[in-house]
C-alpha cells in the first residue's frame, strides 16, 4: 500500500462517504484510503457501496474482517433475531457495543503504518443525543484520540470529525453544497436493514436521515 495522508472510517453510508468528499478535498484522491469494517452487519451491501463509492472517486479502498465482533456482544445489527424497534429514551437495540472506538483504534494503527497522522470519522453528536449512541459523543471522540496519541508516540494524531456538532440537514446542505447530494442520496447505504434512498423507515438511521431530509428541504424552500 502507498503512502497516504489520511484514512476515512467508510461505511457506505451517507455521513461518512461526505467526509471521504472531504478528506479528497483536503489531500486528494490518491492521498486518501477508505478504510471500512466487515462485522456480519446485516446490511453487508453497505461495503458493495463503499467500494463503488472509492472506484467512482479513485480512491483505494480496504476492507477489514472483525466478524469477532458479532461474537462478543449482542445488537439488533448483527443479529437478526433482535428486532430493530427502539423508542426514545431507551438504549437503542442497534447499539454494538465499542463499534466506533475498535475501529478508529484499528484505523489510526493503520494509518500510522501508511505515514498518516488523521483519520476521518462521520460521526454525529446529534446520534449520541437524540439515539443513544455513546461512542458518537465528542467526550468519547477525544478520549480515543487521546488514547491513539499515546499508542503512536504521536501527540499531534487527529480523529477528524467535521460532522460532529451538525444536525442531519446540515449534513445534508454541505453535500448539496459540494454537489454530491443526489450522488450520495442514490449509492450510499445508511438503512440498518441495507435498503436505499428512504430505506427502511423504521430504524434509527433512518428516522435521522428521513427528518433532516424533511428539514433540509424545508429550509431549502425557505430561501426560495
Amino acid at each position: 500500500m502507498h503512502k497516504k495522508d489520511a484514512i476515512v472510517i467508510h461505511s457506505g453510508g451517507m455521513d461518512s462517504s461526505l467526509c471521504l468528499a472531504l478528506a479528497i478535498r483536503e489531500f486528494t484522491a490518491q492521498r486518501v484510503l477508505s478504510l471500512s469494517f466487515s462485522y456480519q452487519q446485516k446490511a453487508s451491501n453497505e461495503l458493495e457501496q463503499a467500494d463503488f463509492i472509492c472506484r467512482e472517486w479513485g480512491v483505494d479502498h480496504a476492507l477489514i474482517d472483525v466478524k469477532c465482533l458479532a461474537l462478543l456482544t449482542s445488537n439488533a445489527i448483527t443479529d437478526s433475531s433482535i428486532p430493530l424497534n427502539w423508542k426514545e429514551g431507551e438504549e437503542p437495540p442497534s447499539l454494538v457495543m465499542g463499534r466506533n472506538g475498535l475501529m478508529a483504534h484499528l484505523g489510526g494503527i493503520h494509518a500510522h503504518e501508511l505515514g498518516a497522522s488523521c483519520i476521518y470519522m462521520g460521526v454525529l453528536e446529534e446520534e449520541a443525543e437524540e439515539i443513544g449512541y455513546r461512542d458518537c459523543s465528542e467526550e468519547y471522540i477525544r478520549l480515543k484520540e487521546k488514547s491513539l496519541q499515546i499508542d503512536l508516540a504521536n501527540p499531534h494524531f487527529e480523529i477528524r470529525t467535521p460532522l460532529i456538532h451538525m444536525r442531519k440537514e446540515q449534513t445534508l446542505q454541505l453535500a448539496h453544497e459540494l454537489g454530491i447530494l443526489d450522488f450520495l442520496w442514490e449509492n450510499t447505504i445508511s438503512c440498518y436493514e441495507g435498503m436505499p434512498r428512504e430505506g427502511c423507515q423504521r430504524c434509527p438511521a433512518c428516522f435521522l436521515r428521513n427528518r433532516g431530509l424533511a428539514r433540509f428541504k424545508g429550509l431549502s424552500t425557505n430561501k426560495n
